[in-house]
This record gives C-alpha cells, structure tokens and sequence, in this order.
C-alpha cells in the first residue's frame, strides 16, 4: 500500500501515539461495532469477526450494533464506534467518492477496492461491495498484527494484545486484478477455504472457461469420431455454435465456456489451414492454431453480442492454441481468455535468466494481453509441482516475479488451481494472495513476521529450516516439475542438514500440551520431514544403489509418515485420487516389482551397471553415421555422466541454457562370466526418458518408442531389453542412443543386469 504502515495504525502504548483511540485498554472494552440492520454476508462476517478476533487478541467481546436505533444512538454519543461496510459509508459520505475514484471506470466482473480511516472517534472501514467491505476489516486487523496464513485456525496467527488502539488511520486501496482466487482440484479438501480467501482479500470471481467445445460440435457432420477435428473456422460450424450459447444465455446463464477439450487439436479443412500458416509449437509438439480458434471464438461472440451484450464467453489459451495469435487480431469484446502456462518452467520467474522458456512465456503473456485488451486471466498452477509426493514445494521465487509483468500487462487476473495438500504447498497461496492484492509487497518482511508469530518458541529453527528449503528452490537449476526432480532439489547433504532444526524445534515445544497451537505446527513439521527424508532415502535407495527392498522399506515409512499428516488435518494432503504409477504408493509397487527381479521369483540381480557412464550430446545425429556404439570408439570427446539423475538435472543443457533436445549417447563396458552368458539375461533402465536404441558391441539390441510429451507415456518410465544370446562372455560394449524431443531426457534411475529364473513370469515391457 502506498503509505506508511507504522505511521497509519499504532497498538502500542498511547505515549507512543499522540491521540490514540483505545479500542480495548487492559481488558475493558472502550469502544464498539457497528454494521448496517441489512447487511449483506461477507459484510456482516466483517463486523462480526472484528468483534471475534478483538476478543481472541484481548479476551474482551465488544458489543455489535445493526440495529437502526442502537446505531443512531451510537452515532449521537462520543464514544469509540468501529464502523463497517454501509454503516460507515452512510456515517462519512465523502468515502463513496474516494471509493469511486479508486475504482475501475468500466471493470469486465468488479472493482475491489477499499478505504479505512479514523476520524476522531470513528473508524470507518468500508468498501466498493459486499466482499469488499470484508477486505477493508481485513486491514484494521492486519495491522493490529492478525495473519491466516493457512486454511482453518491451524493456520491462523491471532496476537494476545490486552490494549488495542488506532493512532492515525487513512489508508485507501484497489488491487490491480479483478480475479484473484484458487480453486482446489483432485477432491482436495476445501475447509475453511471461503474464510481464508476473504480473509487474505482474495475472491471468487471468474467466468467459465473449462473444456467445453466439444458439446458444442460433436453433432456436426465433420466431428466424427472426435470433436476435436472439427473445422474451427468454417462460418457453418460458427453459427451451430453461436445458437447453442444464445440458447444459454437466452435460459439466463451470463457466461459460458467454449474452452477446447483436453488434449491437441489437428487441422480438419483448408480454411484452418491456411490460418495455421504451417506455424509449430515447440512445447506442446502439434501445430499451433491459435489464428482458426480465433476466428472461431471472435465469430461466435460477434453473433451473440448483437442479442445478448452484457453476457460472457470463456475460453482456454492452452495446449495447442498458447501461442498468441500471429494475425494482428483483437478478441471481440465479450471474449474472456485464460492463458495455461502449464510446463513452463514453473521453479523460476519470468526474468530469471536460468530459464529461457519462462522468458518466451513472460513475451507470449504480454501478446495474449495484447490480444484480450484487458481480458485475459493466468490459469496458474500451484499444485506443489512434485506431483503426488507430499513434500514442500514452495513457489514464491517465481510469483513474486511474474505478478509484476501480469500487473504491467493489465491482465484481468489470476485463476490459480491447486491441490491443496498444505504439506506440500504450505504458504504458495497465502503469498500469492498477498502479492495479487499487492504486487510490490515486500515479501521478505511478511516472512521474517511469519515465522515469528506462526512457530513461537520454535521460531529460531523453524526460520532456519523453511529457509533453507525456500534457498534450495531458489538456486535449483531444474527446469522440469514432478517428483524426478526431487534429488535435484532434495539431495542428501540439505536432508541431513535439515535434521537438527526440527529437533531442536521439538525440544523447544516439548512441555507443552498436545493441543498447544504452536506444538502442533512443530508436529507438522515433525511428520512433514519424516515425509521428506524417507522420500529422498527411498529415491537414493533405488536410482543410486538399486537397493529395491530397501527402497521399499524406505517408501513404506514415508508414506505412513503421510497418513500422520492426513490424520492431523485432511488439508495437508490430498490423496483421495491416487491410482496408478504416477502417485507415490504406485511408485512403491514399481520397486517392490523391481525387487522381485532382482531378488524375488522373478529373477535374480546378476549386476549392478555403473553408476556414471560414458556421455556425450549429439545434437547434429553424427553418432548413428559414425558408429558411436562399436567397442573400439574412442572416448576422449566423452565425459561421464550419473545415471541416478536424468542429464538436464545434470548441467546438460541446449543453446542457451534450459532443456536439451536432440539426441545423446550413454556408454559403458561390462565383463561378463561364461556362467552368466548362458542365462535368460535382460537389463533394465528402471527410469528413461526419451525414445531410446540400446547397442551392444556396436549392434542394435533393442528399440523403445516414445510420445514427446512426456505424460502420454507410462509413468514407470521403464525399459526391459531382452539380451539372451547377445551377450557372449568377455568385456561387451552397451551403448544407449536416446532421442529428447522435449522436457527432461536420459537415465535416471540406475540400470542393473538380471536374470530371469525359469518358471517365473516374464518382465513387464
């Protein structure tokens, strides 16, 4: 806010403070509360949770009035009187015109905006609607120190103030996004949600913009067996869409989705062809048709704005419409566009050189804005990027960095979807919050008075640890998201490190009583690092050691460790979807099945493969012509490289710096008995990214298709090559060819030679 908060409200001693107004002196209530008899809701929580919040900060209840004779009287006497919502706009009328001025002249949903004042022995805190009026509340007791920095009174940081005052008090506000709001998603669960939005001064304003386009056109004679192979800008498919959404809005709905269906679109007709111009995605792989979406979505809009102007319609800038239009277009007047940065180097801001992708995103978000003309929302993800994994991922080193290009580039929000899962995401959205109502908030400051307030006695290592974790996102090179990158993030040494702060916070809480606040967030942290520190030794288990069972100990630990966690409040995890490789029991299941190969009925470990293999990038695909898999190669243009991390984590990295795409070669010899060459030999790469050919001795072995976009692939991310008669006893040359079309590339868990025993079932493929 642009003035000075130590000047504007003071709770100190009145010899600091040359006319306080004593709202509380050492428990007497001096003054009271009052909100208009018709208030609407988040209005009449405002009075009320004034009056709850005093008595939580000074153990005083003072008295609430909305009713039309108790506040007349009120107002005719001198006394201190708190003032909300209408009651304060009808008390000092000069506050709508300063609302007013502060205001949007012609917002696309609404103008927040607020204004708290003391005058004598008033304080009126009103706002320009009824959610409003609640954010202005919000400011009287921040700076009486009140903080929720998580959802429920878990996370709810209330000062013991016996005195409370306001010194000097004239502070007016309107934050620069209309939309500022998260939503949960995986059944996260929503507790105390609505409370910690209006309380952080976030809303829930948006207009539909879901996967939806296919229920507009899937009766149309070219949708066939998918909607998504329509021809988008044929004037025919136009207006069979155009009167199906005046259908809706003629029902009454003010806004509908026409976002596309999840997935990629393809060209269906020569129309959208020619708009595509040939142009290519490079993330998301597929041809880019923003230009034919366009013509599809500003036609549509054109035919339903003539009937229905005050209506809007949603869609998604996503997938393979991203990339802004590359027509000098405009979207017509009632379009709402959310722009879905997903991939998009989500560990580093828009003006972090480290990250090339994020600053192509910064540019294409300035041309969305461009296009939209005020009417573009970021569909921000904050799902705690280690997808299903439950250890902390905070995100504020890049948030704080784009919030600022999104206020420059006059966008109309951000949408952010997230897990919930508090363990992982803890403050993500309380920091969020606070910079969308703030851009320029001064974050560091917010957390020194975080964990001051949040841990208590336990303060001192608590600072130490979260902030050695915030300082391990900040300077990680990794690009990518998802729990691969755990190690990279995670390693050993930071593990370790981290140890003695939560023991020593634990000591600090030890005397107090289970239900103790403050020894409550300590046992958060308790569980939430026996989480972390089995993960990362159940990682280091199998992609290092290939100790499976081991591995598998490891996992079982963490994942009880989580169950302590959903015990303790359903909002630390979210768990309710997990089915499958990609959540973190189905990566337990894959080690216990690695074990069985390696010491269980269906197989036995003959090797363990070297842990660093010969590498080299290969980015003009000389290696195939030359023969980079024969034994007699030489190696000096070679550098070895670990194959317990996939090789962008591992400082390889294309022009520029970010992700290499192209193709690389692994090498490495092993010696083989006569005893083993007769056996049913295999190897396995229980973590590969990329399309991949294995050599041996200089002859293909074995060929592993890929789909470039990672996700469409299974999450095992294994590969068995049969090797049975291939190897003959002796030194013999494996060579792995991988091609990295895009993202992370290369080994990531240790391969390992085994034996597959008779009678037991084949290995997975």
């Amino acid at each position: 806010m642009r003035y000075a908060p130590a000047l504007c409200l003071l709770w100190l001693a009145p010899a600091l403070a040359a006319d306080p107004l004593v709202v509380v002196e050492e428990g007497r209530g001096r003054a009271r509360v009052g909100v208009h008899p018709e208030a609407g809701e988040w209005e009449r929580r405002a009075a009320e949770d004034l009056v709850r919040y005093v008595e939580e900060m000074s153990g005083v209840r003072l008295p609430l009035l909305d009713r039309t004779a108790d506040l007349q009287q009120a107002l005719a006497e001198s006394a201190p009187l708190l003032l909300v919502g209408r009651a304060a706009l009808e008390a000092d009328p000069s506050l709508g015109p300063r609302l007013g001025a502060l205001q949007k002249a012609d917002p696309v949903l609404r103008s927040d905006a607020i204004v708290a004042r003391r005058r004598g022995d008033r304080v009126y805190l009103a706002g320009s609607n009824d959610e409003s009026h609640y954010y202005a509340a919000v400011e009287l007791l921040r700076r009486w120190g009140c903080r929720w920095y998580l959802p429920t009174d878990f996370g709810a940081s209330i000062p013991r103030r016996p005195t409370l005052t306001v010194d000097s008090l004239d502070a007016a506000w309107a934050p620069p996004f209309e939309v500022r709001r998260y939503w949960l998603s995986w059944i996260g669960d929503n507790s105390g949600r609505q409370e910690f939005m209006r309380r952080n001064r976030m809303n829930d304003l948006s207009v539909p913009a879901g996967h939806a386009l296919g229920h507009y056109v899937d009766d149309l004679p070219d949708a066939g067996d998918s909607a998504q192979s329509i021809c988008l800008s044929d004037p025919a498919t136009i207006r069979h869409v155009a009167g199906q959404v005046m259908e809706r809005f003629a029902e009454g709905a003010p806004a509908v989705s026409l976002g596309m269906d999840d997935g990629l679109y393809d060209l269906a007709c020569a129309s959208d062809a020619e708009l595509a111009a040939g142009l290519w995605d490079k993330n998301f792989m597929s041809p880019a048709l923003t230009d034919p979406f366009m013509a599809l979505y500003n036609g549509v809009a054109q035919l339903t704005h003539a009937r229905f102007p005050g209506r809007r319609i949603g869609f998604l800038a996503y997938s393979n419409i991203t990339l802004p239009p590359q027509r000098r277009i405009v979207a017509a007047e009632p379009l709402v566009a959310y722009l879905a940065p997903i991939d998009v180097c989500p560990n580093h801001g828009m003006d972090d050189p480290r990250c090339p992708p994020r600053q192509e995103y910064r540019d294409v978000m300035y041309r969305w804005a461009e296009t939209m003309q005020g009417r573009l929302i970021i569909y921000d993800y904050d799902q705690g990027m280690l997808v299903w994994r439950d250890i902390p991922n905070p995100s504020v080193q890049a948030v704080r960095q784009d919030v600022r290009h999104y206020r420059d580039a006059g966008i109309l929000g951000v949408d952010t979807e997230s897990r919930g899962a508090m363990a992982t995401t803890f403050l993500n959205l309380y920091l969020r919050a606070l910079l969308y109502w703030d851009p320029d908030a001064d974050v560091e400051a917010e957390m020194e008075e975080f964990h001051a307030s949040f841990w208590g006695p336990a303060a001192a290592p608590m600072r130490a640890y979260w902030q050695a974790i915030q300082q391990a996102w900040e300077k990680t090179l990794s690009h990518e998201h998802e729990f691969w990158l755990a190690p990279m993030v995670y390693t050993p040494e930071l593990v370790t490190r981290l140890a003695p702060h939560v023991a020593a916070a634990g000591a600090l809480v030890g005397d107090r009583p289970p239900e103790d606040l403050f020894a409550r967030r300590v046992r958060f942290v308790e569980a939430g690092y026996g989480v972390l520190q089995a993960y990362v030794a159940m990682v280091d288990r199998a992609a290092t050691a290939g100790d499976y069972g081991a591995a598998v100990r490891a996992g079982e630990r963490g994942l009880a460790w989580r169950d302590s966690l959903t015990r303790m409040s359903p909002t630390f995890t979210t768990t309710r979807l997990e089915n499958g490789d990609a959540w973190w029991p189905g990566e337990v299941q894959q080690y216990r099945e690695l074990h069985d190969l390696t010491d269980g009925p269906a197989g036995r470990l003959v090797q363990k493969l070297p842990l660093a293999w010969s590498f080299r990038t290969d980015p003009h695909d000389a290696g195939l012509h030359q023969a980079w898999g024969r034994p007699e190669l030489e190696l000096s243009a070679w550098s070895p490289l670990r194959t317990d991390l996939y090789m962008e984590a591992q400082g390889v990295a294309g022009p520029g710096g970010g992700e290499y795409n192209g193709f690389v070669w692994y090498r490495t010899d092993i010696e083989v008995s006569a005893a083993d060459a007769e056996r049913a030999l295999h190897v396995r790469f229980p973590g590969l990214f990329g399309k991949a050919w294995l050599y041996v001795d200089g002859y293909l072995a074995g060929y592993r298709d890929w789909r470039p976009m990672y996700w469409h692939n299974s999450y095992r991310f294994d590969w068995d090559v049969d090797l049975k008669g291939r190897l003959a006893p002796g030194t013999r040359t494996l060579a792995l060819r991988v091609h990295n079309e895009h993202h992370m590339g290369g080994i990531w868990r240790r391969p390992f030679l085994y034996a597959s025993e008779p009678g037991a079932p084949p290995p997975a493929p």
